[in-house]
């Protein structure tokens, strides 16, 4: 549920079609993806060992056979059998149970830190994509525009107002053009084909993409108490928990134990002779009891955990701090993104105004190609940087998810 309600709150931010469609891979992936299902597996394991370790110790049974028959007044005695069964002290069992269940939480705990990177890594897949996409999209634009200053050119060149260099000097451009789009293209493959791998499918499955990833108005808040329940952070927890557990069993197993059996002894009759009890079997109930008189391993292993749950605290405090930047730089690279969308599109407007001044003046028999070209490279720019801009908002918005959802 709390992955669920993750997702949904990193796809508010979208549009209702884009992000159902996300939302469908993030689902594909939380199902298919063999990362996943490993911890799945491994937390199933985690589990199974409770009941491995609600069982008491195997029961004893011995058999001996006298070689030089005992003899007693009762008659000889020919063979002997023994049985016997340790049981734990009280409250040992529970106690290990107690700590298999702590371990497996810290299990269930990675379940979810996988879970979110998975997230992180088909989402940012999805806006890599996207961001060749459109930069397909741009470049196209651009090359069908050159085209279309290229037959300008030729026409300048036959009435005598441009030179044939111009003219070239387009096609260079065009050609430099066709060429990025396919390099873009091969690396569209690319990242779909990881895209793909992360759902577990086959490399080549086409995934369909909006044309269109709005920047949104506002930035959401973040509160700094949301890092705090961070699943790599909750891991730690369940680790402290786990080592609390393990102390608790150590001082259980200290405990003595306690024995019950019997022995059992089969009496061979006494020959020519007729009294009470003539061959008459022994029977020998018992008690035992195992004290660990030497306790060395267990004064140990207690040091042990009290050092383990001083590592764990400086774990998580390490890892609380790393979490921190990294929610820190993802705001600051958010803003940093807005502020050079907003940039891109003053200068995309200044660059088009530029560019209507230009073909106004083609229209009157001056115009300058090179000019123009050097309009349109700028333009080419921005729009790139527009597309990067949007690009790096959503990749730093769902590393933001990551960290606070």
């Amino acid at each position: 549920m709390k992955n669920i309600l993750w997702i949904l709150c990193v796809l508010s931010i979208q549009n209702g079609l884009w992000a159902q469609d996300l939302e469908t891979l993030i689902s594909l992936g939380l199902e298919n993806n063999p990362e996943i299902k490993q911890y799945h597996i491994q937390y199933e394991i985690a589990n199974e060992k409770v009941n491995e370790v609600n069982t008491i110790p195997n029961t004893e049974f011995s058999y001996g056979y006298f070689i030089s028959e005992p003899e007693t007044r009762t008659g000889a005695q020919k063979m002997k059998f023994s049985l016997k069964q340790m049981i734990p002290w009280f409250g040992s069992i529970t106690a290990r149970e107690n700590y298999i269940n702590s371990m497996s939480d810290a299990k269930y705990e990675e379940i979810a830190v996988a879970q979110r990177k998975l997230i992180v890594s088909i989402s940012n897949a999805y806006y890599n994509m996207y961001d060749l996409q459109s930069k397909d999209l741009v470049i196209q634009q651009n090359i069908d525009l050159l085209k279309v200053y290229e037959t300008m050119a030729l026409n300048a060149v036959e009435t005598g107002k441009a030179s044939a260099v111009s003219v070239l000097r387009l096609q260079m451009r065009k050609n430099d053009l066709t060429e990025l789009k396919g390099v873009l293209h091969q690396k569209y493959l690319s990242q779909q084909a990881a895209l793909n791998s992360l759902l577990n499918r086959d490399l080549s499955v086409a995934v369909v993409l909006i044309d269109d990833l709005p920047m949104p108005e506002h930035d959401f808040d973040v509160m700094a108490s949301d890092l705090e329940m961070h699943p790599e952070l909750l891991k730690y927890d369940k680790l402290y928990a786990s080592v609390v557990q393990s102390e608790l069993l150590n001082q259980k197993e200290k405990s003595p134990m306690i024995g019950f059996g019997i022995d059992y002894i089969p009496v061979e009759k006494r020959p020519d002779m007729d009294f009470a009890d003539n061959g008459k079997d022994i029977f020998m109930p018992m008690v035992s009891l195992s004290i660990p008189i030497f306790n060395k391993k267990y004064k140990s292993n207690s040091k042990q955990n009290e050092l383990k749950q001083l590592e764990i605290d400086a774990q998580k405090q390490s890892q609380f701090n790393k979490l921190q930047q990294l929610m820190d730089e993802a705001i600051n690279e958010r803003m940093a993104s807005r502020l050079s969308y907003d940039t891109q599109l003053k200068n995309l407007e200044q660059a088009e105004n530029a560019k209507s001044i230009l073909l106004k003046s083609y229209e009157s028999g001056n115009i300058d190609f090179n000019d123009v070209l050097d309009i349109q490279e700028l333009q080419l720019k921005f729009q790139m940087g527009l597309i990067n801009a949007i690009r790096n908002y959503y990749r730093q918005t769902t590393m933001i998810n990551y960290l606070s959802k």
